[in-house]
């Protein structure tokens, strides 16, 4: 029971923060100097989470493995990314430090990009896991906002040189760059035209009923195509359909719904989800969630990849919109699967991007291709 206790205690803070809607709370920042980003990943940093050993122990369905290490492509376009929820700070907002757990969501979510792009990722004083589990007004979540409005403008004016960008975020990352996109990219063509692609995941990117923009976005549609450029890829996760008060998956706003596209299959139906994931224990009061959401097998590698452990499929039903996840390979794969530990309300909301990682930065190489030949053309 005191095992769970913790986890009980994460839901709560999660629950909090999706019933808040944290990014509808904020408020236009105050007009001050910007400070100087502290960037957790920036290319040429010493360390740099975001650039690790890819090397990668495949586990196939029938049991057996083998090492690989993915090609490093040309490094044609950038990648921003923001982190979620993971500061084990007991203050309301948590400060720059690079603490243990801002390094290692970097690298379970953002490194493998870098196979593809250079990945620059700010520290950001976030609302905390303690923080956020009580309702907050939008002065705290602004305080976030405006290190990652701040970090952009100076990625922007200093490192990106005209070069395309692709967005990545989860959680409250999804919230930040929501209205990142919303203020800064979504309304000035100029700075929209840099914009590769949109990974904004596990925080209810909205559209108009039956539409792929509208919602959150007016120019920015949902990517329907590998090759497509210029769109936003976006989801949550759940293996069962979500409750009536899931905080994913769900909107009250009239008229509008959730955003869901299948990274495994951006024009509709089934596809396999390639799961990929660290294998070294996470730390922090998160990383007692993220390391009971499943069981690894002991491997040699820092990396752990199930190929076609499970299929998605977007799903819109009962007023929700959410990626379906479903078991595949039979009873004879025994290979693990992502757990919903924290509720049924939550879905698979810890796995949101390691399921499907493979897919994603898969997707990113496409994206980043199809930008530099019309940007060639």
């Amino acid at each position: 029971m005191q095992r769970l206790s913790p986890l009980l205690r994460l839901a709560a803070a999660v629950a909090a923060l999706a019933a808040a809607t944290l990014a509808a709370a904020f408020a236009a920042p105050a007009a001050q100097a910007a400070t100087p980003t502290k960037w957790v990943c920036k290319p040429g940093a010493t360390p740099n989470p975001c650039a690790p050993t890819l090397d990668t122990t495949v586990v196939r369905a029938d049991g057996g493995m083998g090492v690989t290490t993915p090609p490093k492509l040309t490094q044609d376009v950038d990648c921003f990314y923001v982190y979620p929820t993971v500061s084990g700070q007991q203050t309301t907002n948590a400060n720059l430090n690079v603490d243990p757990e801002v390094r290692a969501i970097a690298e379970y979510q953002a490194s493998r990009y870098s196979q593809t792009c250079r990945v620059y990722a700010p520290v950001y004083r976030q609302l905390t896991l303690k923080a956020i589990a009580t309702p907050r007004d939008g002065a705290a979540a602004n305080l976030g906002y405006k290190d990652v409005q701040d970090a952009w403008r100076e990625y922007l004016r200093k490192f990106n040189k005209g070069r395309g960008v692709i967005l990545i975020g989860h959680s409250q990352g999804t919230y930040m760059l929501r209205e990142l996109v919303k203020r800064e990219i979504d309304r000035k063509p100029a700075v929209r035209k840099r914009l590769v692609a949109a990974h904004l995941l596990g925080g209810n990117v909205t559209v108009k009923k039956g539409s792929d923009r509208g919602g959150d976005f007016k120019s920015v549609p949902a990517c329907r195509r590998a090759a497509q450029t210029g769109c936003v890829v976006a989801y949550s996760m759940f293996d069962t359909p979500p409750p009536a008060d899931a905080r994913f998956g769900r909107t009250t706003e009239k008229g509008l719904e959730v955003l869901c596209t299948n990274p495994a299959s951006l024009g509709g139906g089934n596809g396999a989800l390639d799961t990929i994931s660290r294998t070294e224990q996470f730390p922090g009061t998160l990383g007692l969630a993220v390391n009971a959401a499943t069981t690894l097998p002991k491997v040699g590698t820092t990396w752990v990849a199930f190929p076609g452990r499970s299929t998605g499929r977007c799903v819109d039903q009962g007023g929700a919109q959410w990626l379906q996840v479903d078991p595949a390979g039979g009873p004879a794969d025994t290979r693990p699967l992502f757990k919903a530990n924290l509720g049924a309300g939550w879905g698979l909301h810890l796995g949101d991007v390691n399921i499907a990682l493979g897919n994603l930065v898969n997707l990113a190489a496409s994206e980043a291709r199809a930008y530099t030949r019309l940007r060639a053309g």
